[in-house]
């Protein structure tokens, strides 16, 4: 996730949920077990990240329960150590209370920034640290051995735009891939630029021709002289690299100044927000976005295991949506989105007093935003428990919950495409630059195809609807 934060909302009733999981999924009360495997989680639990951070934990302990009810790890069940980090400036006394207590792995921390410094405080409290969410690149980025993430970086978002600018837009707008031509569009801000950077590594891999890259102030952008240039270079398709607020305004610049092009594709994650639809309304039609998967996308995505994990998951995530006020309506027969639609329902909660916007998409669920967290949440909790911790053992066949060990198992892994709950396969990079990174990390295109109406549309594994509205409109 960016580090711009999403939303505010109370976090009692994500409290409540977090507590009530263990009952939802098989009855564990992990509570003092003498021979448990403790884990740290770290999230920013009463901030104003709390409504994503929130139901990203809550996926981490759905599978903490699931583990447990299958009979725990080597017999021993599973307990998070969860703190609340707040801000940056906590994360060294949170790792080192953690690793006072004897904890050795740490999971969390949702946000980029968060995470970021977590995971540095967790290198020199020698803790082995899981990231859950975060996407920004440094986070595998600086040679760390013991920090790890199973979901997609940025890197992942913006090559991702690129690939499916060549894979499927550049035929049904009549060019070869060659005389594509692309327009990136960037925040002036690290996340942003690093999202662009892979954009134009993948677009010139695919041999593509990029012919702007036109920077603008995240603060005060100067529209009209952005979509001048813009409209100078004659793209074929556009690449935003951008945070949410400036996300709406670009696009709503762009057709004041009657700007037209075969595509707007948005890779960071922003433009499959909420407020990106809700603001825009039919002027959000036709856009594309690069991000993470979420409830609804097509089971053949997904290895009959990992099907198994996430039908489970979807059970006690609705659940929890029924017990916060959403419909928890489990019964649909996934008319949309198969075996994975029809869970959740609802209104978005903008965190304000104004009318949330009812978003629809493949799982018909208002809260796209959190089951995106808590997917991610419980996909890395599940690799970690499923897959790593079984195979760290000491010589002895005792579990081993040393940090060192334990990053050893991980980097053994070799799992394929739709071994895990999100359709990702497992493969940790070992190259100095992306140390840690999952490089089969899951990321799939969006498309707003109606007002406040989205589908998946690549890759075809995951698609729920076929790519529509190229070239734009408008």
């Amino acid at each position: 996730m960016n580090a711009v934060t999403r939303r505010q909302r109370g976090v009692s009733v994500a409290l409540v949920a977090i507590a009530a999981i263990s009952i939802a999924v098989g009855g564990w009360r992990l509570v003092g077990a003498a021979n448990a495997i403790r884990i740290g989680a770290v999230f920013p639990l009463t901030s104003n990240a709390a409504s994503l951070a929130g139901p990203e934990l809550q996926g981490v302990q759905i599978a903490v329960d699931m583990i447990n009810a299958d009979g725990g790890i080597a017999g021993r069940r599973v307990e998070l150590e969860v703190r609340d980090l707040r801000s940056r400036g906590d994360a060294d006394a949170v790792m080192a209370g953690l690793r006072a207590s004897g904890v050795q792995l740490v999971i969390g921390a949702y946000s980029s920034d968060l995470s970021i410094a977590a995971s540095e405080a967790a290198d020199r409290a020698g803790l082995l640290y899981w990231e859950a969410g975060a996407v920004a690149d440094r986070l595998t980025g600086r040679g760390l051995p013991l920090v790890f993430r199973v979901g997609a970086s940025g890197a992942n978002l913006g090559a991702n735009s690129a690939n499916f600018a060549a894979t499927e837009l550049a035929s049904r707008l009549g060019k070869a891939v060659d005389h594509l031509r692309i327009a990136l569009a960037v925040a002036n801000d690290d996340y942003a630029n690093s999202v662009a950077d892979a954009a134009e590594r993948a677009a010139k891999a695919q041999g593509m021709p990029v012919v702007i890259r036109r920077s603008y102030n995240l603060t005060m952008p100067d529209w009209p002289a952005v979509m001048t240039d813009l409209k100078a270079a004659r793209p074929d398709v556009i690449i935003l690299a951008s945070h949410i607020p400036d996300g709406i305004a670009f696009r709503q610049a762009m057709i004041s100044s009657g700007l037209r092009v075969g595509a707007l594709i948005g890779s960071t994650m922003a433009e499959c927000d909420p407020d990106f639809a809700g603001e825009l309304g039919a002027d959000a039609i036709g856009v594309f976005a690069s991000d993470r998967p979420t409830a609804g996308f097509r089971p053949s995505a997904l290895l009959p295991e990992a099907a198994g994990a996430y039908a489970r998951f979807a059970t006690a995530w609705s659940k929890l949506a029924a017990a916060a006020g959403g419909s928890g309506d489990s019964t649909s027969d996934g008319a949309d989105g198969g075996a994975y639609g029809g869970t959740y329902g609802g209104t978005y909660d903008r965190g304000d007093e104004d009318a949330g916007y009812a978003i629809h998409g493949p799982a018909e669920n208002a809260t796209a935003e959190e089951s995106e967290e808590a997917l991610s949440g419980f996909t890395a909790a599940w690799a970690l428990f499923r897959y790593v911790l079984p195979d760290a053992h000491a010589p002895s066949g005792a579990l081993g919950i040393d940090a060192a060990a334990v990053a050893a198992a991980a980097r053994g892994l070799d799992l394929p495409e739709g071994s895990l709950p999100n359709g990702a396969g497992l493969r940790f990079s070992t190259a100095q630059a992306t140390l840690g990174q999952n490089e089969r990390a899951a990321a799939v295109m969006w498309q707003w195809t109606a007002e406040r109406t989205y589908a998946f549309v690549w890759p075809p594994t995951y698609a729920t609807a076929d790519v529509a509205f190229v070239p734009l409109s408008r």
